[in-house]
């Protein structure tokens, strides 16, 4: 007696073919989605330590002294030196204005350097060797209670993406934080 295998002996060539074929577009298809995920990681982890940053220097010019002393007379914080954390009593801009651009341009007084670990290195107009981030920050009076009241801004950029071009739109950009906050004068 004869056995009959019939269509049922194995893949043809043409059937291994396609299966190898559906394999490789989904493993591409794969891969191409690991990509996009890894650097939407990145981008999210960059952003987020920028917003920390930004929130950071936020509170540090928040807890500068603004406000009346007993006599109700107005005292300002104007030299404290804020480029450094924790920052220095004496040597610094404090709460004075800041110049006009200094969300634009590296500003003596508004803006430090940020290694990627989160630490200042400090001030200046240079960023230094090992910077990541850097972090600028404008105070403005408020032009309907400019005595009693301050306009503050925080921006925080990675180094490579905004650098010290001094054309550059104040406005955010991908792994950026602005943040911004307004301090009034408080009775002592």
């Amino acid at each position: 007696m004869k056995e009959s295998f019939g269509d049922e002996a194995g893949f043809s060539l043409l059937e291994v073919l396609i299966a190898t074929t559906v394999l490789t577009v989904g493993l591409t298809a794969l891969a191409q989605l690991f990509a996009i995920s890894t650097r939407a990681n990145f981008s999210a982890k960059s952003t987020t330590m920028a917003s920390i940053l930004a929130q950071q220097k936020m509170e540090q010019l928040r807890a500068l002294t603004w406000g009346f002393d007993t006599l109700g007379l107005p005292i300002s914080d104007v030299s404290s030196d804020t480029t450094v954390v924790p920052e220095s009593p004496a040597g610094g801009r404090g709460l004075r204005p800041s110049p006009p651009d200094s969300l634009k341009t590296n500003q003596d007084g508004y803006c430090d350097f940020v290694d990627r670990y989160g630490y200042s290195l400090g001030g200046g107009a240079t960023p230094p060797t090992g910077t990541l981030y850097i972090r600028r920050w404008s105070i403005e009076p408020m032009p309907s209670n400019p005595d009693n009241t301050l306009v503050l801004q925080v921006l925080v950029t990675p180094w490579p993406d905004r650098g010290s071009d001094s054309t550059a739109s104040t406005r955010r950009l991908p792994d950026e934080a602005r943040i911004a906050g307004v301090k009034t004068r408080k009775t002592q």
